[in-house]
């Protein structure tokens, strides 16, 4: 059996994590295929066929990204005294009837105008679906002059994905864990190629890793661990530190006892921001990484709060538009 984690590790993961939806985190959000009404903008330029090709492929959009963030001013962010609160949203504040057909957004309320922070996701529901208002939603931050983060959905691929992906990338494709893990390879580089066509800038990569209704993950919790381990290298390897977003249940359930020793984004679901800030304490550890966010469901929102003592050196986790 192909041991992944060791060979995860040594690409340096290390500082990050990732957002949720407008949903309550023991539900989950999905997606399948793309659909031909999202606006143009909102899909990257396709990934090249050929490893040698998407290498290549992968350092020019690393590249650009590193390019865009030195022409922006300093990521310089002051220190708020305390706690500090922000928000994430992504497909389902979309205006309505957007993305693919299983996830249509809906319209769903913006973040509150006291959000210092907003972290945006990447995806439409699973993994290879854009958000399709991504574009838009990175210039709503710039134009609030929030700070700024990104998360996407680690989905298991189907028998199409696979076939094309499973020998893309850094694993042994010919060994069933490889392909698994380079298929979330291709994930990964597919979500860094969304969030640089959108210029949206973030010194982390957030991994939601939960249920995807439609889009279930296999009952092989082994299998699914090789498919974040692979997305998890793909995000460090085009330059960006990860985290998780999850709950202990949710993340124990897709991905069994797998521990990346990353940074964790916390979700309490429908209940308070005391509950949410009590998801930092070592009751709620999901993998063995530090607190950094808790985040709940109130007024309709996804709404965050930042752990204790986060709120010293924001830079390590947002970015300043």
């Amino acid at each position: 059996m192909l041991r992944l984690v060791p060979a995860l590790l040594c690409t340096s993961l290390l500082l990050t994590g990732c957002g949720g939806t407008s949903e309550d985190p023991d539900t989950a959000p999905s997606a399948g295929t793309e659909d031909s009404s999202q606006p143009a903008e909102a899909v990257p330029p396709p990934l090249k066929k050929g490893a040698e090709r998407r290498t290549k492929q992968m350092l020019r959009l690393r590249k650009l990204a590193e390019q865009a963030a030195s022409e922006l001013p300093e990521n310089t962010i002051p220190d708020f005294g305390g706690p500090v609160l922000g928000a994430d949203m992504s497909w389902p504040q979309c205006p309505p009837g957007m993305g693919i057909p299983q996830k249509r957004s809906r319209g769903a309320p913006l973040p509150l105008d006291a959000a210092r922070y907003v972290v945006i996701g990447l995806t439409n529901g699973p993994g290879l679906t854009p958000n399709p208002c991504l574009a838009d939603q990175v210039r709503l931050v710039r134009d609030r002059k929030l700070l700024a983060a990104a998360y996407a959905v680690a989905s298991y691929p189907d028998a199409a994905a696979l076939a094309r992906d499973g020998r893309e990338g850094p694993y042994d494709g010919s060994d069933p864990l490889g392909a698994l893990a380079n298929a979330g390879y291709q994930q990964a580089l597919y979500n860094v190629a969304s969030m640089t066509h959108a210029g949206l800038v973030t010194p982390v990569l957030w991994i939601d890793v939960e249920p995807v209704p439609d889009f279930e993950w296999s009952t092989d919790t082994v299998a699914n661990a090789a498919v974040v381990q692979g997305a998890a290298r793909g995000y460090t390897d085009s330059g960006l530190r990860v985290g998780v977003y999850s709950t202990p249940s949710l993340w124990a359930g897709v991905v069994g006892n797998l521990s990346l020793g990353v940074p964790e984004w916390r979700a309490a679901g429908q209940t308070s921001r005391e509950e949410a800030t009590s998801r930092c304490g070592a009751d709620w550890v999901i993998q063995g990484g530090e607190a950094v966010l808790g985040q709940w469901v109130e007024q309709g929102r996804d709404q965050n709060i930042t752990c204790p003592g986060v709120h010293r050196n924001l830079g390590r986790w947002f970015h300043q538009y």
